[in-house]
């Protein structure tokens, strides 16, 4: 069975590779079925310039979301900085998908090496390479690959087997985890909202297509749905292989570790590019675990980092001056595609520029500035702890009382939206979607089943650069539960730069824990009721500058709806099977003592 990805869907490919301008066009198009090694043709659109001086290099990305409406490169902003340098542009189908012949499986597991005629992403790429510098004319032997979301897997694919002729790779988006990070789950708690209407969309039918909810507002809908095990009895009735593959695997199983980048990524053997966004709402944590992957092996300074601050895919569009409500008073977008994705690709393609990349360039929000490292994180952060204190405090000195803690009671039946309501279908019409990581958070702050803790007024500024984890000592009166962390920016209250921001919480990291992997996600177990346990959750890395005036928040609470399943707060051993009279209230604890001292550790730069 296939499990289906929402990496880059028919909408993302279009907003990516929207046009500028109908203007004449330089290049030229040409529409060949290319044959790999086993037979299999797969569709593949060229563009080459009618006019060239010098022999040019390949530009080559692999989607499953169709190439055939591709525009000519230089009508489109993602890359048109490199096609007016001039290059070979060519984008493929790969083998299944739209007009490629052949089979298609998602996330295709790598081959057998000892079986010559055994075919994966790696050799379809290697193939479709060796018929461009046959069969393609006035080529410079060099072939640069690239692409967001699922073309940036496809390109990590192609690194690890390179072709020699392929002499660097940027993976953008790409996905690692699909169970610990990535689009359908997170630390094991089951994203489900974006599960159900991608599974939908994609298997339901030979077209895209959106489920009909009855309700412009989600919420309501997904909530009267009851448990999972609804989706299969009412709507999908076992037809939808996807969804089928949620319901089989809800562990951390052989079926997630073979489809994740750990067990795959080794040395890095050519230079490769790793690109993220601060506030992606798909795969904000498979290029940051990418890099890391290759970075442990990497002998040969092959392995950078770019980090901005851009939803999923938002350095392809836009000019990146803003994301929701939040300012960056610069175009990132357009720095990232004109000084450092062309430099990057001219330098390893056509040998120009000095080839003089830092190991690391992020946008440190907050300050709204680019920052050059020559490791990451930088060796000069210290881990500094935040603890959660009594009336609702945050502070950089340890608790000193014996005993002290915080509750509230999570029920099941009236989760916490995860955004503003309505809840419109992910992608469906008027759907905030896209920047629904940058939305105020006051909009949850007073409820009784949020806890707040905050700082004082900042009296100059905090710069928190690196990992964030958040380590909690907890009890429940149930037997499971999540665990949902966001650090916050709290803005001043008058805040004259922009006076709607007044007051606003910006969440700069999150992510939910479900508790039942605590100790294994391979291996789930029951919380014992009412025993302190504890909690280690990654909430990744950041570059922020919390500013001088402002105050750092922590919020936690237990659901996180629809985007997260609620989890019933009765152990079961697979919550898709769990029944109507598993969900119950919880009353959840959080410890603030000298022994049990939940907090943050956070990554901070002294001036």
């Amino acid at each position: 069975m296939k499990i289906i990805f929402l990496w880059l869907n028919s909408l993302f490919l279009l907003l990516s590779f929207q046009t500028i301008g109908q203007t004449p066009s330089p290049y030229e198009r040409r529409d060949v079925l290319i044959t790999m090694r086993d037979g299999v043709r797969l569709n593949t659109v060229i563009y080459t310039l009618k006019t060239s001086k010098e022999p040019l290099p390949f530009l080559l990305t692999r989607t499953p979301y169709g190439v055939s409406e591709t525009e000519s490169p230089d009508h489109i902003p993602y890359v048109k900085d490199m096609a007016d340098d001039g290059y070979i542009f060519v984008y493929q189908d790969i083998r299944g998908r739209y007009k490629s012949e052949g089979t298609f499986e998602m996330q295709r597991f790598t081959r057998n090496k000892k079986d010559p005629k055994a075919i994966d992403e790696s050799t379809d790429t290697y193939d479709t390479i060796d018929w461009l510098l046959a069969n393609i004319p006035n080529n410079n032997k060099k072939v640069g690959m690239y692409g967001i979301s699922y073309a940036g897997w496809t390109s990590v694919m192609g690194a690890i087997d390179p072709h020699p002729a392929l002499m660097t790779v940027s993976e953008q988006a790409s996905p690692s985890d699909m169970f610990l990070g990535d689009d359908f789950h997170h630390n094991g708690a089951f994203r489900l909202s974006y599960g159900f209407e991608y599974a939908f969309m994609e298997e339901a039918t030979k077209q895209d297509s959106l489920f009909p909810f009855p309700n412009y507002d989600t919420y309501d809908w997904y909530l009267k749905l009851g448990s999972l095990s609804n989706v299969n009895k009412l709507y999908f009735k076992d037809k939808l292989p996807s969804w089928n593959d949620f319901v089989k695997h809800p562990n951390y199983d052989s079926f997630w570790q073979k489809q994740s980048l750990i067990t795959r990524i080794d040395r890095p053997k050519i230079p490769i590019m790793n690109v993220a966004g601060w506030w992606d709402q798909e795969d904000f944590y498979g290029p940051l675990k990418a890099y890391q992957l290759w970075e442990k092996q990497d002998q040969s300074h092959k392995n950078f980092l770019v980090a901005g601050p851009w939803n999923h895919g938002g350095w392809g569009r836009s000019d990146g001056r803003t994301l929701g409500n939040i300012q960056f008073d610069t175009a990132t977008a357009v720095t990232f595609r004109k000084e450092i994705q062309a430099p990057w690709f001219a330098y390893y393609l056509k040998g120009k520029g000095s080839g003089n990349f830092a190991e690391a360039v992020t946008f440190q929000t907050g300050s709204n500035t680019w920052k050059r490292y020559e490791t990451w994180p930088p060796k000069e952060a210290a881990k500094r702890n935040l603890y959660f204190q009594a009336n609702g405090k945050l502070s950089f000195n340890a608790p000193k009382a014996a005993f002290g803690s915080d509750a509230y009671i999570s029920d099941p039946a009236q989760p916490i939206p995860y955004r503003t309501r309505p809840i419109e279908a992910t992608y469906g019409p008027g759907s905030r979607w896209r920047t629904w990581l940058t939305e105020d958070q006051r909009f949850v702050h007073d409820r009784p089943d949020v806890l707040s803790w905050e700082t004082e007024v900042l009296q100059e500024d905090i710069t928190v650069t690196g990992e964030v984890w958040a380590k909690l000592f907890a009890a429940t009166t149930g037997s499971d539960a999540d665990w949902v962390v966001k650090l916050i920016d709290e803005y001043p209250a008058h805040y004259p730069k922009q006076p709607a921001m007044g007051g606003y919480q910006l969440m700069i990291a999150n992510d939910v824990f479900r508790g039942r992997f605590r100790n294994s996600f391979e291996k789930p177990e029951a919380i014992q009721p009412n025993k302190t346990e504890t909690y280690t959750i990654d909430l990744h890395t950041i570059n922020h500058v919390f500013k001088k005036g402002h105050k750092l928040m922590v919020q936690l609470q237990s659901t996180w709806f629809p985007i997260i399943d609620r989890n019933p707060q009765k152990f079961v051993p697979n919550i898709f099977d769990a029944k109507e009279t598993d969900y119950q209230k919880a009353t959840h604890t959080i410890f603030r003592s000298v022994t049990s001292p939940s907090h943050l550790e956070l990554s901070v730069v002294e001036k």
